[in-house]
């Protein structure tokens, strides 16, 4: 049984610890039977049509369309993909990618483009994504080469590919960022929704890795969308999706915590279950050390990423510097404790199929995906910076 005490914390209010009970009460009922490792499209679909129908989904859109409030609640959302992650990687990246594939329309769709694509997001019956990465540019966005041009009847023609893209081959619909040339760099990019039912738009190729989900690189030839389908103002393409980003960022953090406690949970039984040398393993002083460093960094991951999350909910128009602390070191944290936990279980902690392996495999994608670890450096350095200089000229 996961500690749950940090519920307790004044970071949250008795709706989400309602929240969090209910959760992890369906997922123990549901998720297992949910997930099959030979088919993980389907297991995805599976996931996202229960979560949908279970009510959950609800929090990763705003109200009236489809939403349980009207505006996104970050701790509920951390709280969520915690909780899954718990339970299966598969039912948080489920859960998660609903989320971000909506994220830019809930907070910069018209209320016509929420009504069109977030309900039936909410009652999972589409699939999301949101397709920012190409092949030559990751985390430098600002050199998107993927293009928008008007055809002087009302649409946009999209030409690009994107790569990485989670949800890539089973979503129904993507948010897609591309070049609209209104300012060089950063300043001339766009936002648009695009159905993968548009001519033109192609699964060019589904990309393996080491923790299986859909994952795909995407081809738009000439795919002509309407200029309804612009999310926010020309050139804001850059501001969505980093707004977007920063809502979501911290979540990974709250992702890599709950494989970081299941990790826990695992060492901690093996520990008290395995017997050395004619006593408990527990009992050696090292494996308490290794278990002292686990617990220690499970909670220090859960302050920086509901801090985060508290104060995006509280009014921060921006928590650029929260989310990429608590997003970088609950990741980094959640390698150390899962691989710690291998290693308490010895052998049978690198046999496949087992609980502590599965972790091993999934945490390792967090550092990498929406900012790697080395990025997440970067933004923290320069905020410090910022604030430095500030403090100076004041």
């Amino acid at each position: 049984m996961a500690d749950k005490s940090f519920l307790s914390w004044p970071f949250f209010e008795d709706s989400h610890r309602a929240f969090a009970a209910e959760l992890d009460h369906w997922a123990g009922q549901h998720v297992s039977g949910l997930v099959d490792h030979h088919d993980v499209d389907g297991s995805c679909r599976r996931l996202v049509k229960a979560l949908g129908e279970a009510g959950f989904l609800q929090h990763v859109v705003v109200a009236p369309h489809g939403g349980a409030a009207e505006k996104l609640d970050v701790r509920t959302l951390c709280i969520a993909r915690e909780t899954l992650g718990r339970h299966h990687a598969l039912a948080d990246f489920a859960f998660a990618m609903q989320g971000l594939g909506t994220g830019s329309i809930s907070l910069y769709g018209s209320e016509a483009q929420k009504a069109a694509w977030l309900p039936a997001v909410a009652a999972g019956e589409r699939i999301a994504a949101f397709a920012l990465t190409e092949p030559e540019a990751g985390s430098d966005v600002a050199s998107l080469a993927t293009v928008a041009e008007p055809d002087g009847a009302g649409n946009v023609r999209i030409t690009g590919e994107k790569t990485w893209i989670s949800n890539g081959g089973i979503a129904d619909q993507y948010v897609v960022f591309a070049r609209t040339g209104e300012a060089p760099g950063a300043k001339g990019l766009s936002a648009f929704v695009v159905e993968a039912d548009r001519p033109g738009f192609e699964i060019a190729e589904r990309i393996d890795v080491i923790a299986p989900h859909p994952l795909a690189r995407l081809r738009f030839d000439g795919v002509v969308v309407p200029e309804s389908a612009r999310l926010g103002a020309p050139g804001e393409g850059f501001k969505i999706a980093m707004a977007t980003l920063d809502v979501f960022r911290s979540t990974v953090g709250a992702a890599a915590l709950g494989f970081a406690r299941s990790a826990l949970d695992e060492g901690l039984d093996r520990a008290s279950g395995r017997e050395l040398f004619g006593a408990p393993l527990s009992e050696l002083q090292l494996t308490q050390g290794a278990l002292a460093e686990m617990a220690l960094d499970v909670d220090a991951a859960a302050l920086l990423v509901y801090r985060a999350a508290w104060t995006k909910d509280a009014g921060a128009p921006r928590i650029t510097r929260e989310a990429s602390m608590a997003k970088l070191y609950a990741t980094e944290a959640a390698q150390r404790v899962i691989d710690r936990s291998v290693q308490i279980h010895g052998g049978d902690g690198v046999r496949l199929g087992t609980r502590v392996e599965e972790l091993y495999r999934d945490i390792r994608a967090l550092r990498i995906y929406e900012g790697a670890s080395e990025v997440q450096k970067v933004i923290i350095a320069r905020q410090a910076l910022q604030a430095r200089a500030a403090d100076k000229a004041s």
